[in-house]
């Protein structure tokens, strides 16, 4: 085997970014919502409810594509976990967790839009991690949404804002109502203006996250209005006797599934920048000309093939890539293999993407 080291000038790197559709099979819009009753009907039903771009028992390639989370400040919408102590529900875990991971504390309350009301409720879509990979690409995300015969399409506010605006190190959008053109993949706003109750809510494209407004969604019909979505709201206490007697999986979650699955349109595109190193191989005349197989000597060491004396010749077929302590980091393949000898010097480009 031999070896040969790289000089600094015989590497370079670049950045690509790379926007891809989001969900499984490369598709831009999910208009198909199936879940798992036993996801649903088991403890972690009682925060999220699953959503899947198929059903288990037709098709083996089924994934998860995102999760339905309805929070709740005060914790209404569910029961207690214990009703000795009557302050830990299900929806104001999910409140405190997703404010402690957005706004990292656990006393900033979710706001909306230009609003300075604190959002007693939200909703919260986060999608699959495999599926966004870096964050999702701004001005390709569109949801529509359905309660009775009122409909709303939903968009960011990326292609209207010059600017940006941050939670920590995390860039935030609002989200408004608009439309989206699906030949392009790029949604637009209606209107830049909000509702009396801010915006419909918004996206972190670098978490994976939509959190929306239900005081927004539930409010009526018009311009600048919302669906008439009203969420439930039953303090804990009469929320146990609901649950028990009514149904069996989180109400809250549902509702919103239901809403979705009514006018079942949600498009939203991946963005993540592919990083590639190029190591330039340069193989000199002088060089790699002679075979270490150990197969071309016999017993005495002497080659069996007397034309390799005065006229070595190689073939080229693989670029080991190695550290200074010789372990294999990475091995490069050629489509077919390269005839080296003292006549020919070759110039091998190998990428390495990370």
């Amino acid at each position: 085997m031999s070896f040969g080291t790289y000089a600094q000038d015989d590497q370079v790197l670049s950045s690509d970014a790379v926007v891809t559709p989001m969900w499984t099979g490369n598709s831009t819009t999910l208009s198909n919502y199936y879940t798992s009753s036993n996801q649903e009907l088991s403890n972690t039903g009682k925060f999220f409810l699953g959503v899947y771009n198929g059903d288990s028992q037709y098709t083996s390639s089924v994934e998860e594509q995102f999760g339905i989370a309805y929070g709740h400040i005060y914790g209404s919408g569910s029961a207690y976990f214990n009703a000795l102590v009557p302050t830990a529900t299900p929806t104001r875990n999910v409140y405190g967790q997703f404010r402690s991971l957005i706004y990292g504390d656990e006393n900033t309350a979710f706001t909306f839009g230009s609003s300075i009301t604190t959002a007693r409720d939200i909703i919260v879509i986060s999608i699959d991690r495999a599926r966004f990979k870096e964050s999702f690409n701004p001005g390709s995300f569109y949801l529509t949404l359905r309660s009775g015969s009122a409909s709303i399409g939903l968009v960011d506010d990326s292609t209207v804002t010059n600017i940006a605006t941050y939670i920590g190190s995390s860039r935030v959008y609002q989200i408004l109502s608009g439309s989206f053109n699906p030949t392009s993949g790029v949604s637009t706003p209606s209107s830049s203006a909000y509702t009396v109750s801010g915006s419909y809510g918004i996206i972190i494209p670098d978490e994976g996250l939509i959190i929306l407004n239900p005081r927004a969604l539930a409010l009526s019909v018009g311009p600048l209005g919302g669906i008439g979505a009203i969420f439930n709201e039953m303090a804990p206490a009469a929320a146990a006797s609901f649950y028990s007697t009514n149904v069996q999986y989180n109400f809250n979650n549902r509702m919103m599934l239901d809403m979705m699955k009514a006018a079942p349109t949600f498009s939203l595109q991946s963005y993540e920048t592919l990083s590639s190193r190029y190591f330039f191989t340069r193989v000199k005349n002088a060089e790699f000309n002679y075979t270490t197989n150990p197969t071309v000597i016999d017993t005495n060491g002497n080659l069996l093939y007397t034309q390799l004396i005065y006229n070595p010749q190689t073939y080229i077929t693989t670029v080991g890539m190695y550290n200074n302590s010789g372990d294999l980091l990475a091995v490069a393949k050629l489509n077919k293999p390269l005839i080296k000898d003292f006549t020919k010097e070759l110039l091998l480009r190998v990428k390495l993407d990370f």
